[in-house]
């Protein structure tokens, strides 16, 4: 099925990045030559994309002139989150007027790969089954990711269902940042700022959370350090 909606996470403080974030937002900080929020609309725009919520806190009149000026599809929409920063779950639930009723691409700003033979946003949309879904993750194995130092989040199951890593255990797949969702994940959800983390959890205990492993090399892009890691990737990836 088309997806038409997309949402960028483009909110956040920036905080691990500094000090490049002082007078920079993260999304608009530059991978090879390419900020990373255009290295997100691009993916967008190749999988059909029209339309792309922006959500904006943290030196918002920048991002919102950089998407603004972007030609082109998708076109992009500001959820302005300039009084109180909503966090990831806060922020897509203010912003859902904006995105309708239908599943979307939600993709973080600081997440982006390297393609493998398949797009992986055309991957999710292959494996999306909307009558058993209220999200499907992108996930990396995290030994083969780029600039990624955490312990992995989920083990999936034969059937694609997701479930947390235990405590003081490591999990072999980590989120890569790019999901669909539907909207119904949000009914009931809390008010304010909260994380999105909340919804998956209730959404894995009721079956309906599930995960796609991406073809290709996640890049996390973290961190000042991680910057020459993703460049150093993207170079060797077209040689």
């Amino acid at each position: 099925m088309p997806i038409r909606r997309a949402m960028v996470l483009a909110a956040g403080m920036g905080t691990r990045m500094r000090p490049l974030t002082a007078i920079t937002p993260k999304p608009l900080i530059p991978v090879a030559g390419e900020a990373l929020i255009d290295r997100a609309f691009d993916k967008l725009e190749a999988a059909g994309v029209e339309t792309c919520v922006v959500n904006v806190h943290y030196l918002a009149d920048l991002v919102e002139v950089h998407v603004a000026r972007r030609p082109g599809l998708p076109k992009a929409v500001v959820s302005d989150e300039r009084g109180l920063l909503l966090e990831t779950g806060g922020g897509i639930v203010k912003a859902l007027p904006l995105l309708g009723e239908e599943p979307f691409f939600l993709l973080n700003s600081d997440s982006t790969w390297i393609e493998g033979v398949v797009p992986n946003l055309d991957h999710l949309r292959a494996a999306w089954k909307p009558d058993e879904m209220d999200a499907l993750l992108l996930l990396s194995e995290y030994v083969e990711s780029v600039g990624y130092d955490g312990k992995g989040d989920f083990i999936i199951d034969p059937h694609g269902r997701l479930k947390r890593r235990p405590e003081r255990t490591v999990a072999p797949f980590a989120y890569a940042g790019a999901a669909i969702l539907h909207p119904r994940l949000f009914e009931n959800a809390p008010e304010g700022a909260f994380s999105l983390n909340r919804l998956f959890d209730v959404a894995i205990a009721r079956g309906t959370l599930y995960g796609v492993q991406m073809e290709g090399l996640w890049l996390h892009v973290g961190t000042p350090e991680s910057i020459a890691e993703a460049e150093r990737a993207i170079r060797n990836s077209t040689r």
